[in-house]
């Protein structure tokens, strides 16, 4: 995410990080790379040349020159306009109204139709709610059906009536249906075209005006870039909608949309889709995305999703087993799964302060623990409670039988039992020791 844009931004900057001189002369200089590295993210240029006048503006009149620390703060200063510029807060989404109605919009191919069944697990996991899916894309009889397969992985009702060619109609019934059915909100999957056109403006503006819905929501692929601004500005003069979705920030993104869409339309990005999952939705919190550009990790996101998995009861057995020295591989493996449900593992990387930089150039598939897991499930109960009787044939046996080599074998042995140590260590206080430990490991 935004890979390209953190490692200019940091070139840019590098020179204000040391604590070697620093005049007006490179302030001036570094904001001029930084508004470089902007344009290239497919920042607009007015838009890129208005924040580093503002962030010289605020450098020059806060004596950064002569500060202890001139880059941090000058970093800082970055950091905050940026978040500024993306929107300062955190938006919510609107589900007064009952039902409450969320109304999407956007263009074909922008990913709205996988979107509204990722906002519909969201809700249903996060907030406690029963939604109903619409299908009101009466054009596109792959669209319906998208929307049911949708509908079917988060376990969600869809209402669609395939012989009706009037979403207005669909709309109202669908709306009649939840309440009938005690569903508590209702996101209507609308029409898209492949570009701006009159007739797709026009339906989507009588939807809207038929059913009045609490939240309008405009879907864009963060990957068309400038392109996704401009056509956010056109739906927005046209319907005046609640919030933007941003989709695709998983892929090769420039960012130029996340961080120039809400000066444009004065409307805040409430979620990001940050991969092809059911759950790879996010709130947006602009902060903590320019945290993330800047190279600053995102730990407290991380924290959240960790907490989500997190089950008190299960760590205190752990720590117990931990203590006694009874961790073994089920365990293990039980924690495992734990990570993966959190998210991709790249873009869990990503949040850990400094690690982005550090994996630039590797490569995480999120198959990685496939053949760790192939290795325990080739185990017997009790190599996997005792890992210390595992002998040469017995590797021999559970290589053959999980796919894998003697020598795989070997080294997840010999990482489960550093993990261990360290494990034992971290309740024993032994931070030194755990220190050096990790200094010795890949």
């Amino acid at each position: 995410m935004f890979e390209s844009l953190s490692d200019k931004l940091d070139n840019a900057l590098h020179v204000l990080k040391g604590h070697g001189q620093i005049t007006e002369v490179n302030v001036a200089e570094t904001l001029k790379e930084v508004r470089r590295a902007l344009v290239d993210a497919d920042v607009n240029y007015k838009i890129a040349k208005e924040f580093t006048s503002k962030v010289k503006e605020k450098a020059l009149g806060q004596d950064v020159l002569t500060a202890l620390k001139p880059g941090q703060m000058m970093v800082k200063l970055v950091k905050d306009e940026l978040t500024t510029l993306m929107g300062g807060d955190a938006e919510g989404i609107n589900l007064s109204g009952n039902p409450s109605v969320i109304l999407m919009s956007g263009l074909q191919g922008s990913g709205k139709t996988t979107f509204s069944g990722k906002l519909a697990n969201y809700l249903k996991t996060k907030k406690s709610k029963n939604p109903l899916l619409v299908a009101c894309d009466v054009y596109r009889p792959a669209a319906i059906n998208q929307l049911h397969v949708v509908g079917d992985q988060v376990g969600v009702e869809v209402f669609s009536d395939e012989g009706n060619q009037d979403p207005v109609a669909i709309s109202k019934a669908a709306i009649a249906h939840a309440k009938a059915n005690g569903h508590n909100v209702v996101i209507i999957d609308t029409a898209g075209r492949l570009a701006v056109d009159e007739a797709m403006m026009t339906e989507i503006a009588n939807i809207h005006s038929a059913i009045q819905p609490q939240e309008t929501l405009f879907v864009v692929d963060s990957m068309t870039g400038q392109d996704a601004v401009n056509t956010a500005k056109a739906f927005n003069d046209r319907l005046n909608f609640d919030g933007v979705i941003l989709t695709k920030l998983d892929g090769d993104t420039r960012g130029g949309a996340a961080i120039s869409i809400k000066s444009v339309v004065n409307k805040p990005i409430k979620f990001i889709g940050t991969g092809e999952k059911m759950d790879a939705i996010d709130v947006f919190y602009p902060s903590r995305m320019a945290d993330r550009i800047l190279g600053m990790g995102d730990v407290v996101s991380l924290v959240e999703r960790a907490q989500e998995q997190y089950d008190e009861e299960e760590a205190r057995k752990l720590q117990k087993k931990i203590a006694k020295n009874e961790f073994g591989f089920d365990d293990f493996l039980n924690q495992l799964q734990q990570i993966k449900k959190m998210g991709s593992m790249k873009d869990l990387m990503g949040m850990i302060p400094g690690a982005g930089k550090m994996l630039k150039d590797v490569e995480i598939d999120d198959d990685a623990f496939k053949p760790i897991e192939a290795i325990i499930h080739s185990m017997t109960p009790e190599e996997r409670s005792k890992p210390s009787v595992i002998n040469a044939s017995r590797k021999k046996r559970i290589g053959k039988g999980s796919g894998t080599s003697v020598q795989q074998v070997n080294q997840l042995l010999k990482q489960f039992s550093q993990m261990s140590k360290m494990m034992k260590m971290m309740q024993g206080g032994g931070g030194r020791k755990m220190m050096q430990m990790m200094k010795g490991m890949k």
